[in-house]
């Protein structure tokens, strides 16, 4: 798929009244681009990535090395099967935020996904534990992901809209990269994961 036909922001919607962990993604005219679906009942995590609801054509597949999320990395590739690169969640810096590291085909560390505000997280897990008023939390404390190069460029942000069942986010873009494929990949894996915070 031609990324550069895109146009951004991508809205993401979250399906809460599957079984499944799935979100549809449409660009800025409001034109569907991608059905995202969390394989259900894996020995390890799979996602796959559709043109549409439809499951007919799949693009991308997104897949865990491991049983369980320590330090878990999804190897992103196509259809074909061709390696795109890898995303890294960092278990020990997302205590506080998360954090996750993102690889070329090489395995090279080029790239780096950070929450923006450790005192969202904070806040997030403290209101949401208080009956009633944590029904409000998803509606106040919204988290924001920016990925980085390593000099610290930034190029894009994916942040939650305000609602009470953490159903949609959105994705910009400050700057284009021959990576876009990449960085919008890698995000749709980091929501997936973190999709219940916020």
């Amino acid at each position: 798929m031609n990324f550069n036909n895109l146009k951004f922001p991508f809205d993401i919607k979250f399906h809460v009244a599957t079984f499944s962990n799935d979100f549809s993604v449409s660009d800025a005219n409001n034109q569907p681009i991608f059905y995202v679906r969390e394989k259900m009942f894996s020995w390890r995590d799979v996602i796959k990535v559709y043109s549409d609801s439809s499951k007919k054509e799949e693009l991308y597949q997104l897949k865990s090395n491991k049983l369980i999320d320590f330090q878990q990395t999804f190897s992103i590739a196509d259809a074909n099967g061709n390696l795109i690169g890898k995303a890294r969640r960092k278990t020990f810096k997302s205590f506080w935020t998360a954090t996750f590291h993102i690889h070329d085909a090489n395995d090279n560390h080029l790239y780096t996904i950070k929450e923006r505000s450790g005192f969202t997280r904070m806040m997030d897990g403290l209101i949401g534990e208080i009956p009633v008023l944590g029904f409000f939390s998803g509606y106040i404390f919204n988290p924001k992901y920016v990925l980085t190069d390593n000099s610290g460029k930034e190029y894009m942000e994916a942040s939650k809209e305000p609602s009470f069942f953490g159903r949609k986010f959105k994705l910009n873009q400050f700057n284009s990269s021959e990576d876009d494929s990449l960085f919008v990949l890698s995000f749709m894996m980091m929501l997936i994961s973190d999709r219940n915070r916020g």
